[in-house]
């Protein structure tokens, strides 16, 4: 065997075609290990990356909320809180918002009612009724919360209901009325408004949790309900439920006490 190793040894270092294939069959070969070597790194090296992109997308939003966030009595741009250092959980704060980034460990789109489960809770300061929304739209809302995970009752369910309007101000409100994951229904829209296919729609300054002018899809089909002279809109969701895996809870810091305000107007 000792014999067969030096034969080889000797050939490779001689200019023969003989040497030039080991030669380059060991290239082959460590190529190969490097290549694996490098897939495995980079794996491990994924959720590192998508934190990051997570905690830059919020540095985003609050770069966004500096130019948007405006006093209207004073007419000048709010001063916003700089984001906490412990980045486990990005905090950002604008207007009347605060923005907790969150990891999907759990998501559900084929039942009827669908949940997502999150990796904050209670001790994050994560509350039931709080809006959750992915990198790209609407996801759900919070519905229970224990001390380190959260439910998240989805969009995709018969129980939720979204106040949405279209591009040119028309309210309406949007539903998940169909078996496909991918597309929602926007319902209670004025018979003579002049919607097209493409066009978008957002949560509407009448939501009480998700901030107003987040995209919620884009126009696919219209149908009109003779019936009720109105308008049936099917969307494609913004939001790609099936691949979900980051998400922000997002806090209205006012909503309490515009919710006592609402009840106490409804009341009289």
């Amino acid at each position: 065997m000792a014999f067969e190793i030096v034969c080889i040894i000797m050939i490779q270092r001689s200019d023969t075609v003989q040497g030039n294939d080991i030669v380059n069959s060991a290239n082959v070969i460590a190529g190969e290990v490097y290549k694996k070597e490098n897939d495995v790194v980079s794996y491990f090296a994924l959720r590192k990356m998508n934190d990051s992109l997570l905690n830059e997308n919020a540095r985003l939003r609050e770069s966004l909320g500096k130019y948007i966030s405006v006093d209207t009595l004073k007419d000048t741009v709010v001063q916003i809180a700089e984001p906490q250092t412990d980045t486990s959980i990005h905090i950002v704060e604008y207007a009347d918002y605060v923005y907790r980034s969150a990891k999907v460990i759990n998501n559900a789109t084929a039942n009827t009612d669908n949940y997502i489960t999150i990796n904050r809770g209670r001790k994050h300061g994560i509350r039931k009724g709080m809006a959750v929304l992915s990198g790209t739209g609407i996801a759900g809302r919070v519905e229970q919360v224990s001390n380190n995970f959260s439910s998240i009752l989805s969009v995709l369910s018969s129980k939720q209901k979204v106040s949405a309007k279209l591009k040119n101000g028309t309210n309406g409100v949007v539903i998940w009325s169909t078996e496909n994951p991918h597309v929602l229904t926007m319902t209670e829209l004025p018979q003579h408004s002049i919607i097209m296919k493409g066009d978008s729609v957002f949560t509407s300054d009448y939501s009480l949790y998700f901030p107003p002018d987040i995209l919620i899809g884009t126009v696919i089909k219209t149908i009109a309900v003779k019936k009720k002279a109105s308008q049936k809109v099917y969307l494609w969701s913004s939001t790609d439920f099936e691949n979900l895996r980051y998400v922000y809870v997002v806090e209205n810091t006012m909503a309490d006490e515009e919710k006592e305000v609402r009840t106490t107007t409804a009341k009289k």
